[in-house]
């Protein structure tokens, strides 16, 4: 039975949708690849879970993978480029390694899936900036971020698509790229955790220790719910709550549901917003594992639902 109260608790949910222009940098394909290959099989399996428990979700998507072909993607190419001092960085220097369409090359075309994600209801297509732009590494054009926005506009606009929600890459953004996408119109986007832990930064600031304490706060709550009230203004920001991190571990496993379970609570008790983000690709290893996880998080959101009325919304659609 559902408590009489005010205000209702939201379950936001989003993803990173990226495929290898997420990692290119990081990782290459012999080393990474298979996971990015059974993160793509592991996509229909979240939409059906969602459909089957009426789970929104916003997929923030690159715009390369809106391309079925390699012609289409280069013919979409804006004429303004970023010029990252690290080379390594810049995805077009990249291009010549692309095959020529997603069946020769699932690493980095994603227009079925991208079509696959529409069709579920519930499901947001957003925006993850068009290349995999960084905002916050060292980039001689700065002007470079307004037109690759403006290129994933026109990307999504020719699959029928308006994106209202952008996620900045990395997690990086500053005063000056929120002003930016706010110029190009975007309404929504995913900002980072309040906490010093989580503040937006370049890579070379990334350091072990910093990561590794964000990776006990998975387990251990080093810095809070971070349950957030949702304000309305021109350019809406809708906080991350948690990243949902690979399954794995097994012995601690337990220590990281009850602490994502225990601020969805606190969030559906005091009417506040819990958002949990992850990438398709997380789940490209012990997939099973990973989906039984986010099985049973979705579990405790019905009874959420049931118990206090909480909502399962994606990013646009947390103030309507």
């Amino acid at each position: 039975m559902i408590q009489e109260k005010k205000n209702f608790g939201m379950f936001v949910v989003s993803l990173d949708f990226e495929l290898n222009w997420g990692v290119r940098d990081v990782f290459n394909i012999e080393e990474y690849g298979k996971n990015i290959l059974k993160g793509r099989d592991a996509i229909p399996k979240i939409l059906l879970l969602f459909e089957k428990n009426d789970i929104c979700a916003t997929w923030a998507s690159v715009g390369f993978l809106t391309f079925s072909t390699k012609k289409d993607l280069i013919n979409n190419i804006p004429d303004n480029l970023p010029e990252y001092l690290n080379a390594n960085l810049n995805p077009y220097n990249f291009l010549l390694n692309v095959g020529e369409n997603e069946k020769s090359d699932p690493y980095h075309f994603g227009y079925s899936l991208i079509r696959r994600i529409e069709q579920t209801p519930g499901m947001e297509i957003g925006s993850h900036t068009f290349s995999h732009y960084y905002c916050l590494e060292n980039n001689k054009n700065k002007s470079a971020f307004y037109s690759d926005l403006l290129a994933s506009h026109n990307a999504f606009s020719k699959l029928g698509i308006h994106t209202d929600s952008l996620i900045f890459c990395r997690n990086q953004y500053d005063n000056e790229s929120i002003s930016i996408a706010q110029k190009v119109g975007f309404k929504f986007f995913r900002g980072n955790e309040n906490h010093w832990l989580y503040r937006p930064k370049s890579k070379k600031l990334e350091s072990l220790p910093l990561r590794a304490l964000r990776l006990s706060d998975s387990y251990i709550n080093i810095s809070g719910n971070h349950l957030n009230n949702i304000i309305s203004k021109e350019f809406i920001n809708v906080p991350s709550s948690r990243f949902l991190r690979p399954s794995g571990y097994s012995a601690l496993e337990k220590m990281r549901i009850i602490r994502i379970k225990a601020a969805m609570t606190q969030a559906a008790v005091t009417g506040k917003c819990f958002h949990l983000w992850w990438h398709p690709h997380n789940f490209g290893r012990n997939t099973n594992e990973n989906l039984n996880f986010l099985g049973d998080i979705i579990k405790h959101y019905v009874i959420l639902k049931d118990t206090y009325g909480m909502k399962s919304l994606n990013m646009k659609s947390v103030l309507s």
